[in-house]
């Protein structure tokens, strides 16, 4: 899928992109290029970037990074995060046992699910200097609402990019899921991220540089659909959310 999606024959692109924005029922009028044809391939159009007037930033300390779907948002239940009704999962196993878990402990979580019709570049949902990111490998099920409860630990168990920043509320988790088909993810500072896919964790650290990303500034994209999940190591700055809430990217979440 990943080679295809990258395919530049002409009539080859056009034909499934039309029929993908058909039967996804895209809004193309949002894009900066709105003709199917001003696309190299598949995959531009998928990342394809807005129109500077699509997605105001709101003004408030914490924005939406994405369009989506939010599956679920609350507290983190000591390290328990719910991923659908009977089903919990850890941020030691989201996070493949990395000692920060415990800044996590009795935290915040929302995860927002990306469907294919949905804008997907990430951005910065809050001022943020990058202390480190980890690629942790694993499977590619899909993410969507029906796999989310009826597969155990899925967000823990699927390819992923956890990347971690400091902020004004303390030390914040951002992580990126792959899902099925593919799981290329990439990310401004890095590049293209995966494939190649490892076989181990991949540590990468960022503290002897200086990256700072303002808030509602490009953090990365999903080359295909996925979901993404951010940690906060509190609960003072709750969400304005509710589960199955369709969002947009740059609204305010507090």
């Amino acid at each position: 899928m990943f080679r295809f999606a990258r395919i530049e024959n002409v009539w080859l692109k056009n034909t499934f992109t039309h029929w993908f924005v058909k039967t996804y029922q895209v809004n193309l009028s949002e894009a900066r290029r709105e003709q199917v044809e001003d696309y190299k391939h598949f995959n531009d159009f998928f990342t394809r970037s807005l129109k500077s007037s699509a997605r105001p930033i709101a003004s408030s300390a914490i924005i939406c990074p994405v369009d989506g779907t939010v599956s679920q948002v609350g507290n983190i239940n000591n390290t328990q995060i719910l991923q659908a009704k009977g089903r919990d999962y850890s941020v030691d196993q989201l996070l493949a046992n990395d000692p920060r878990s415990a800044e996590f402990i009795n935290g915040f979580f929302t995860t927002i699910y990306l469907s294919p019709k949905d804008y997907h570049r990430i951005h910065m949902p809050y001022d943020g200097k990058l202390v480190s990111m980890d690629y942790i490998p694993g499977d590619l099920f899909s993410v969507n609402q029906q796999t989310a409860q009826n597969v155990d630990n899925l967000f823990a168990r699927n390819e992923r990019v956890v990347c971690y920043f400091e902020t004004q509320f303390g030390l914040c988790a951002f992580v990126l899921v792959g899902a099925i088909f593919v799981g290329s993810m990439q990310t401004v500072w890095q590049g293209q991220i995966n494939p190649p896919y490892k076989k181990q964790v991949q540590h990468f650290d960022y503290q002897d540089q200086d990256i700072q990303l303002k808030k509602g500034e490009e953090l990365g994209r999903f080359n295909m659909g996925s979901t993404i999940i951010m940690l906060s190591p509190n609960q003072d700055n709750p969400f304005n959310l509710s589960a199955l809430e369709v969002v947009r990217m740059g609204q305010a979440l507090v």
